[in-house]
């Protein structure tokens, strides 16, 4: 792998907001040569042997929670998981504290998930470790924006792009709640694509347009209209605190995605979903687990491969403290 040393040089990884283009371009390359140990018989590599890293959800993951850790561990990190049922916080210790307690063992790099928002910028202010945002409340969830890109940039030759400046990319659901929407549009915006926002008046952001420099359709048919990547997103239900729907048969009867609205995007257009997938809600299973047109089980692959990389930029061979 080529030394990425004077490509990135930032300390943490807190959001997809102000990555330049060819800070994203180093992540993804970077990600790309370290996509080949995932397919080794020995999956391992001794590039961080003798780093530590701690991975603190204070929020359920699969996905994010294992990839991070097998990501570690396949670059030879110690990995440390952390229940936060079974710490000191069900003891009214602030995650300050438990960050600074945590610092003072002198770990590389902390991966933090966490239900508020932006809460990753203010330990970045206040704690010398470096720290990745593995998800804060409504705000951002980076390495899910990126693992998203390298997929899209895997598929961008059968879509008929050169790269992602021009390319057009529905994000459709519950986006209001979903960080996972705001990451993939900085993202996108970034590299060049259009972005549309897809999605009931009740699950879109106030002035989304302006924010986001997206557009905004509250019909799926029309949000779907020759779309080159169509990214479905679950309703955030653990995220509601009153009703913006009147109910799942009738939010799936109207956003659903199924095979019949699917063939209003492009033809060639590939099928999204971060996961976790509400079958029947979202996105029919003929969708989901179309051979041709699904690449939701990529994403998890690349998923792997973007937290490696983030890793080993981070701890390995970006500008440390």
């Amino acid at each position: 792998m080529r030394s990425a040393g004077n490509l990135w040089t930032r300390k943490h990884l807190l959001g997809m907001a102000g990555l330049a283009p060819e800070e994203i371009d180093t992540l993804l390359d970077t990600a790309v040569s370290l996509r080949e140990v995932n397919r080794r018989d020995i999956k391992k590599v001794p590039t961080l042997r003798g780093k530590t890293v701690i991975n603190l959800f204070y929020e359920n993951s699969t996905r994010t929670r294992t990839s991070f850790e097998l990501a570690g561990k396949r670059m030879s990190a110690d990995v440390v998981n952390m229940s936060v049922a079974s710490s000191s916080v069900k003891k009214g210790e602030t995650l300050l504290d438990t960050l600074a307690n945590l610092q003072a063992m002198n770990p590389d790099v902390v991966v933090i998930r966490h239900p508020e928002s932006g809460v990753l910028e203010f330990l970045a202010n206040n704690l010398d470790a470096a720290l990745v945002n593995a998800g804060d409340g409504r705000h951002e969830h980076p390495t899910q924006g990126l693992l998203d890109l390298l997929t899209i940039q895997d598929h961008l030759p059968l879509l008929g792009q050169k790269s992602f400046a021009g390319l057009v990319v529905a994000i459709c659901g519950d986006v209001l709640h979903s960080r996972v929407a705001r990451s993939n549009a900085i993202g996108l915006k970034t590299l060049g694509a259009t972005v549309r926002f897809v999605g009931p008046a009740t699950l879109m952001p106030a002035q989304a347009a302006e924010a986001f420099g997206v557009t905004v359709h509250h019909r799926l048919e029309e949000g779907l209209a020759g779309a080159q990547v169509v990214m479905m997103l679950r309703l955030q239900n653990e995220r509601m605190n009153s009703s913006y729907l009147p109910s799942v048969r009738e939010y799936a009867a109207f956003w659903g995605l199924n095979r019949a609205r699917l063939k209003l995007a492009d033809p060639n257009a590939i099928v999204m979903h971060p996961g976790p997938i509400n079958r029947g809600v979202e996105i029919a299973s003929e969708v989901a687990d179309d051979p041709e047109r699904s690449v939701i089980l990529e994403q998890v692959a690349n998923g792997l491969a973007v937290r490696m990389a983030v890793l080993y930029l981070l701890c390995g061979a970006g500008v440390r403290r």
